[in-house]
């Protein structure tokens, strides 16, 4: 008898991206563009801008054919961490939640990219003049769910390794 695979975990994704594109939406109705909001004063702003690169703007000023790249590659990422997660047991948290989050993640960039041509980023921090590079929630939910891919497959070997 097969034990319940990790695919109900689909569900935190599903609320990362309602999250993120709803976060968005309300960045690109009420926030202007390039324009600080403060937040908290010395550490936090309301920032919108775009990235067409990845993190930290990697590939940003390529010229426009690494907008396919990234969706292809948000398109394989997502349909292996859903793969992995059905060979993952359902009370295996420790990887699902992270597999979980990427997902979720990956798939609130992606449509960024498809209904904008580019990503919508909103989170600034910064401290003394050093700027952190904007960010979404998208993009915290893909950082939460690496590092906690590492730490957790550091504990107890690869969560990879682990799912099947």
């Amino acid at each position: 008898m097969r034990r319940p695979n990790a695919l109900p975990w689909l569900a935190l994704s599903l609320l990362v991206v309602v999250l993120d594109q709803l976060s968005k939406a309300w960045v690109l109705a009420t926030l202007p563009e390039f324009q600080p909001v403060p937040v908290i004063h010395g550490f936090w702003n309301w920032f919108r801008t775009y990235n067409t690169g990845a993190a930290f703007s990697f590939l940003s000023d390529a010229g426009g054919w690494q907008k396919y790249v990234f969706v292809v590659l948000a398109i394989v990422i997502t349909a292996v961490l859903v793969r992995m997660l059905a060979n993952t047991p359902r009370r295996e948290w420790k990887t699902a939640g992270p597999f979980a989050l990427v997902i979720g993640g990956a798939i609130g960039n992606l449509i960024d990219r498809l209904m904008h041509g580019q990503v919508v980023d909103f989170i600034q921090w910064y401290w003394n003049g050093h700027y952190w590079p904007a960010f979404n929630l998208a993009d915290s939910a893909i950082v939460g769910g690496a590092i906690g891919i590492a730490v957790f497959g550091l504990i107890k070997g690869t969560p990879a390794a682990d799912a099947g």
